[in-house]
């Protein structure tokens, strides 16, 4: 369907994650919840930090834990539900972030879900773009390796210049100032007429 989202693209920092990774003191690693540091968290903050490793969440040198906004959980665990029933639809990640590496173990351990998926399964492996420079050129890449035209790409990011420069492509552009929310999912799939609910396709 022409106008249709088919390309949903991620910004990490403080978009999909908090904090971001030039923030963290050392390489994140899995550390036990039960172990003394973490005994204070909230059980909300323990849900949105879970890990594909039961007990554990990821942390770095100092015990700040890592945690997925619930809104970039729930957008993506919707793109996954859509994905299974059949819409053309994938989810890709323009990323400038300081630390690669680090964002690499984020995204193989951080969950967005109850059953265990991973933020690494959700993006194919050739739509992850992580390096330096203006953005636009990470959307030039994924329209290269994709195909699908800019003005049937969202794009999610925190920071406003990267928001005007993608913009300018033709994207549809959300501002995400305090992380990734629900409703800024649910205004992106207005805005391109997409009626799909969550909650009625797990009843299916």
């Amino acid at each position: 369907m022409e106008g249709t989202m088919k390309l949903a693209v991620f910004d990490l920092d403080y978009t999909i994650w908090d904090p971001e990774m030039y923030q963290l003191y050392g390489t994140p690693k899995l550390r036990p919840i039960d172990s003394k540091p973490f005994k204070g968290l909230s059980p909300e903050l323990l849900d949105e930090a879970k890990t594909n490793k039961d007990g554990y969440i990821l942390a770095d040198s100092s015990n700040s834990p890592i945690r997925v906004f619930k809104g970039a959980a729930y957008a993506l665990d919707e793109i996954e539900k859509m994905k299974a029933m059949g819409h053309n639809i994938e989810a890709a990640v323009a990323s400038k972030t300081d630390e690669p590496g680090w964002a690499k173990i984020c995204l193989n351990h951080l969950v967005i879900n109850n059953a265990g998926t991973t933020l690494t399964s959700c993006f194919r492996r050739d739509l992850v773009e992580i390096s330096f420079g203006s953005k636009t050129n990470h959307f030039r890449r994924l329209h290269a390796k994709t195909g699908i035209p800019y003005e049937n790409m969202a794009f999610f990011d925190n920071e406003y210049g990267n928001i005007r420069d993608v913009s300018r492509l033709g994207v549809k552009c959300y501002y995400t100032p305090d992380g990734m929310m629900k409703e800024h999912w649910d205004k992106a799939k207005a805005d391109f007429g997409m009626a799909f609910n969550s909650c009625e396709a797990d009843l299916n």
